[in-house]
Formats: structure tokens, C-alpha cells, sequence
């Protein structure tokens, strides 16, 4: 089975929900942090890293999303990533832009996952298909 690394950033709890969600799919050997504790080992060795944040400001990764995320961006080439979100106004635009910069790290976007506000249910089944890439 592959090895699944799940970080995420939540303000709210709504994209904790969604990693919640994934990580009851991904099942016990899922490696699962927040943005602010994650390995970045731990993450870079796994066959599949999902990250999920929550939109800030102007469409933007949440604080600690963004500084881990920066801190692994130059060594995600060949990696297979997928990302999740929530957002309450706009129209989820940060995770487009948050797409753009993990393909042209050279890294392969399995997926993208938003939200608006509180997942609903279909939400939460939804992105479990991330699981899948």
C-alpha cells in the first residue's frame, strides 16, 4: 500500500474536517500533522502527500501552511500531491494558484478539493477521492 502523508492548516476547523475525513480513509498508517508540526521527512518519503489549508486574506495558504509549504517546495519534483481547502468568500482562487506553484515545482497535481465554509457531507465523501490519485 502506499505511504500517505496528510498535513494541513485549519483556523476555523473546516479544512481540519476535510483532513479528518482523509486520514479515517487513509487509515492507521497514514503519516498526519499539522502545517506547524509536520516532518518534512516524513512528508517528502511518503508515495502521496495531500496538504489542505484555509483560504486567508487575499486568497492566501494560511501562515503556517505557507511556511511549510515553502520550506518543502524545492524538493516536491517527482512527487505526487494532492491539496484541500476551505474558503468563505472568492471562489477558492488561492487553491489554483497553490496548484500552479506545486506543478511548476515540478511535482504532479493529482487533485484539488475546496470547500466553502463548513464541508458538507458530500464535501467530507468527496475528498477522499484524493485518496485514489
Amino acid at each position: 500500500m502506499a505511504k500517505v502523508a496528510i498535513v494541513y492548516a485549519s483556523t476555523t476547523g473546516n479544512t481540519e474536517s476535510l483532513a479528518n475525513a482523509l486520514k479515517e480513509a487513509a487509515g492507521a498508517d497514514a503519516y498526519f500533522s499539522t502545517a506547524d508540526s509536520a516532518d518534512a521527512g516524513e512528508v517528502l518519503g511518503a508515495d502521496l502527500i495531500l496538504l489542505g489549508s484555509p483560504a486567508m486574506g487575499a486568497e492566501q495558504l494560511e501562515d503556517s501552511m505557507e511556511s511549510f509549504f515553502s520550506g518543502i517546495e524545492g524538493q516536491i519534483s517527482g512527487k505526487k500531491i494532492g491539496i484541500f481547502g476551505s474558503y468563505d468568500w472568492g471562489d477558492g482562487q488561492f487553491l489554483s494558484d497553490w496548484g500552479e506553484r506545486i506543478t511548476g515545482a515540478g511535482a504532479t497535481l493529482v487533485g484539488s478539493m475546496k470547500a466553502q465554509l463548513a464541508p458538507s457531507d458530500d464535501a467530507l465523501a468527496e475528498v477522499k477521492n484524493l485518496l485514489s490519485a
